[in-house]
């Protein structure tokens, strides 16, 4: 099996979701641009991750938003370098569709307190949801790793919530761990390093707001 030494995961840029909530109202979720901000942020990170690449050949997973999609051509990887596919299972966790900003801002109140992965969003997705398709996407992720040529890349662009939570399934954390671990900021990168020890780790932790507080078998 020809498993990849580094697998990236990056958050798109800045998006007009990000600075307006009531471009919702306006605009489908996934049709959203990047603000001239977020193009900056992935040019930088674009910047950093073809140092980190060099010449390797990458394989790549792009969320079908347009800021995700945004994003990735903001990276300015080389093209001759780099086996890109559209991934709907990295999507951003569904919020209903056509959203009134005024029932979101509740909604987001409730989450809080009932907590972010169980949390289901009317007409959307639980953060468990997302968990389950995460899920079924790292299982033909791994199966590609079969592949004898695989690159020793692998590079998803997606969302805050969808990094956590390919984290979260990955190392297995627990529905305690995930909750207490803020998403990364935009343009924000995070990466999986194949040790020695053949194991991947991260190369930063993502940030924590809070202690976990476990039901006690797992914590």
């Amino acid at each position: 099996m020809a498993r990849p030494r580094r697998i990236v995961l990056i958050r798109h840029g800045e998006s007009e979701g990000n600075t307006d909530d009531t471009v919702y109202e306006r605009e489908p979720d996934h049709a959203l641009h990047m603000t001239e901000t977020g193009w900056h942020q992935a040019a930088e990170s674009g910047r950093q991750l073809r140092d980190v690449f060099g010449e390797e050949r990458i394989s790549a997973y792009v969320s079908p938003y347009r800021r995700t999609h945004q994003t990735f051509r903001a990276l300015g990887l080389d093209p001759r370098l780099v086996r890109v596919r559209e991934e709907p299972r990295l999507r951003e966790q569904d919020w209903g569709n056509w959203q009134d900003a005024e029932d979101v801002r509740h909604q987001k109140v409730y989450r809080d307190a009932y907590g972010h992965f169980f949390y289901r969003f009317v007409q959307g997705e639980s953060g468990a949801d997302v968990y389950d398709r995460v899920g079924a996407f790292l299982e033909s992720l791994h199966r590609s790793f079969e592949e004898p040529d695989h690159p020793p890349n692998v590079l998803l662009v997606t969302h805050g919530l969808t990094m956590r939570l390919f984290c979260m399934r990955w190392f297995h954390w627990t529905v305690a761990e995930f909750e207490s671990l803020s998403n990364p900021g935009n343009g924000e990168f995070r990466m999986l390093l194949l040790g020695a020890n053949g194991r991947y780790h991260l190369d930063r932790p993502f940030e924590r707001w809070c202690t976990p507080e476990s039901y006690d078998v797992t914590g």
